[in-house]
């Protein structure tokens, strides 16, 4: 039974990846490429410049990620390169193949323990890592909610009528902020760790909540920006439209389990977006997987490639020289 669950998660994705890939073709049916490369090509340069800074923002808060919950875990020794390096690997891998299928763990678990960490450390660095981009996820959604409540009307194809109403919206994004309060209060009176059947979740002091409470948004804000650059500046698209419909999409292909969220997202932003040509607004998630996924999935690759070599070479020369005592630990690259 255990191993056929371990199936279940990559199959949903999977069918999740044939179902909204069906969907969106329906979609974009009479959608030429022609259309869509007038679209890439009328996009300033500039504007592929501030999508560029974007990316560096995403992926340089997502190595905060990792700097607070080592910091949580008393653990400084370690370098902001080698953190930089083993954070944008483990994004960069977990988010094109998936974390059921490539967990962020495995990557990190490889970094860390060449640096001293245990099993145990790890493992607490990668729930905090996770509970860190929800926190923001949460944060975001409250407050997009609670300033705009119409803005779920966008997704009336994909929502229940009742959560699309904007009273109904609105308490959401009041439910969704109050979550926060809790944990900021929690963190600040030093309440007892919350026990889940086997689990138990400490609140982190102050400072390190603070730190949560910045880098989380701060990486969705940049990926977001990514697409709201390439879209098309004379149609005035509201930033906080399009972070809203960031969210929503992201948020649905992370549930989905498919690889990339490949379908789900596309298929959940284009839904979103009727007021802006489906041309424009492709040839802004085109870009937005090139920046986000592609273009660092293969830097990830050589990366992975050149520590495995590093290591490999290491345990070579350990072996051939007992003698020699115990060998440093191999750089990442």
């Amino acid at each position: 039974m255990k191993n056929a669950r371990e199936f279940i998660w990559p199959f949903i994705g999977l069918l999740a990846v044939v179902v909204s890939g069906w969907l969106l073709y329906r979609e974009l049916r009479g959608l030429s490429l022609d259309d869509v490369w007038d679209s890439l090509t009328a996009v300033p340069k500039e504007r592929y410049a501030f999508a560029g800074l974007s990316t560096l923002v995403a992926y340089a808060a997502l190595a905060w990620y990792d700097r607070i919950a080592l910091l949580h875990l008393g653990v400084r020794h370690i370098s902001w390169f080698f953190v930089s390096i083993t954070s944008f690997t483990t994004y960069a891998l977990s988010h094109n193949i998936g974390a059921s299928v490539f967990s962020g763990a495995l990557v990190r678990y490889r970094a860390y323990t060449s640096k001293g960490l245990s099993a145990s450390q790890i493992a607490v660095l990668v729930a905090l890592c996770s509970f860190t981009f929800g926190l923001g996820t949460i944060l975001l959604g409250g407050v997009v909610l609670t300033l705009d409540p119409t803005l779920l009307h966008r997704l009336e194809e994909l929502l229940p009528s009742a959560l699309t109403n904007p009273a109904t919206a609105r308490g959401v994004g009041f439910i969704l902020l109050g979550f926060v309060a809790l944990y900021v209060v929690g963190s600040i009176l030093h309440l007892p760790p919350i026990h889940i059947r086997k689990a138990k979740l400490e609140y982190p002091r102050p400072a390190i909540m603070g730190r949560q409470l910045v880098a989380a948004p701060l990486e969705l804000l940049g990926a977001a920006g990514i697409i709201y650059f390439v879209l098309p500046a004379q149609l005035e698209p509201s930033f906080l439209v399009v972070l809203a419909v960031f969210l929503a999409s992201f948020s649905a292909a992370l549930v989905s389990h498919a690889p990339g969220g490949l379908g789900v997202f596309e298929l959940v932003f284009l839904t979103a977006m009727p007021d802006i040509p489906k041309a424009d607004v492709l040839a802004a998630l085109i870009v937005f997987r090139l920046f986000y996924l592609l273009i660092p999935f293969a830097i990830s690759l050589v990366v992975v490639l050149l520590f495995e070599r590093a290591r490999l070479a290491q345990a070579w020369r350990s072996r051939g020289a007992p003698g020699d005592g115990p060998v440093p630990p191999a750089p990442l690259i």
